[in-house]
């Protein structure tokens, strides 16, 4: 089979059989392009995937490993492993060269959050005189509160909330759905919200997108780059933190959680992770962020320090 040809099967299993995310399948997609376009320049020849060895693979990875950070190359040599093992499993390939790669070691940073009161002010920076304001309010109520994703925010409907039970239906990585708590606050905020929806409507056209629960003020759903700046902006506003952006309310979310006592099962119900082990990057965040004040504040820590 063509390169080429056995690169848009995979990506059509990939969207068809696999149900994998539109982010995911982009991403390998890109991945799997930019190895092609070097095995093309290597072997302009090259006629079958086949022909992909682990040379090749390996010069791929040697010139990529100049411009780019160990996790990108460790998520394109996952994308190679993939792609391979697919056509390996359909008889295209009877072995995948793939396999004889090392990935690099990648050190994961810590997730960023936000104190108790620096969210607060953050989640109550917006001017709730207005319907824009009052949406930007429901919507960090929902970040921050119930942990959403920045794409499971925007793909909500109307009727994925229930404010009487005080539940938000969420579908996640994977096509996956969870039911999501909703705090007080929250459904106080999204009450308000609904109430004032209907203001978004497109002033000249009249439109109005009645699938999607955050308008625009053009009466169309609330995208991933329109919520990223608003938090860039409220975080500016409340916490001083023009960096701040929408996942860092969810690491907020979760951290907070965990220093109230909650456990990582439910933490991790809540947030929608697969493994468990991703929930417990926050045992690391709470862990510093105790050392911390302990350092700070302890008189045995401080005779610790002179000594």
């Amino acid at each position: 089979m063509k390169p080429e040809e056995a690169v848009a099967a995979f990506v059509t299993h990939l969207r068809t059989e696999r149900r994998a995310s539109p982010h995911t399948v982009s991403a390998y997609e890109r991945d799997l392009t930019s190895l092609l376009a070097f095995a093309h320049d290597k072997s302009p020849r090259l006629a079958d995937a086949r022909g992909i060895d682990v040379y090749l693979l390996r010069g791929w990875l040697g010139q990529l490993s100049r411009t780019l950070a160990p996790s990108s190359v460790a998520r394109k040599i996952a994308a190679a492993r993939t792609w391979m093992r697919w056509m390996r499993r359909r008889g295209e390939l009877s072995e995948s060269p793939a396999e004889e790669l090392a990935t690099p070691k990648v050190r994961r940073p810590l997730p960023t959050f936000l104190g108790v009161d620096a969210a607060k002010e953050v989640v109550e920076a917006p001017d709730t005189t207005s319907a824009t304001g009052v949406r930007d309010r429901a919507f960090l109520e929902l970040l921050y509160g119930s942990g959403l994703r920045v794409g499971e925010l925007v793909r909500l409907a109307p009727v994925d909330v229930d404010l009487r039970e005080a539940t938000v239906r969420v579908l996640g990585k994977g096509n996956k759905e969870r039911i999501a708590p909703l705090g007080r606050k929250c459904v106080d905020a999204l009450v308000a919200y609904v109430a004032r929806r209907e203001e978004l409507r497109h002033p000249k056209t009249g439109a109005f997108d009645e699938r999607a629960l955050f308008l625009s003020v053009r009466g169309r759903r609330l995208g991933v780059r329109a919520v990223q700046e608003l938090v860039h902006r409220y975080g500016a506003l409340g916490a001083g933190r023009a960096d701040l952006h929408p996942h860092a309310l969810r690491h907020t979310c979760a951290t907070h959680l965990l220093d109230g006592g909650a456990d990582l099962r439910s933490i991790q119900e809540l947030l929608g992770h697969a493994s468990l082990s991703t929930t417990q990057r926050y045992t690391h965040v709470s862990m510093d962020h105790l050392m911390k004040v302990y350092d700070a504040a302890h008189p045995l820590a401080k005779s610790r320090k002179k000594g």
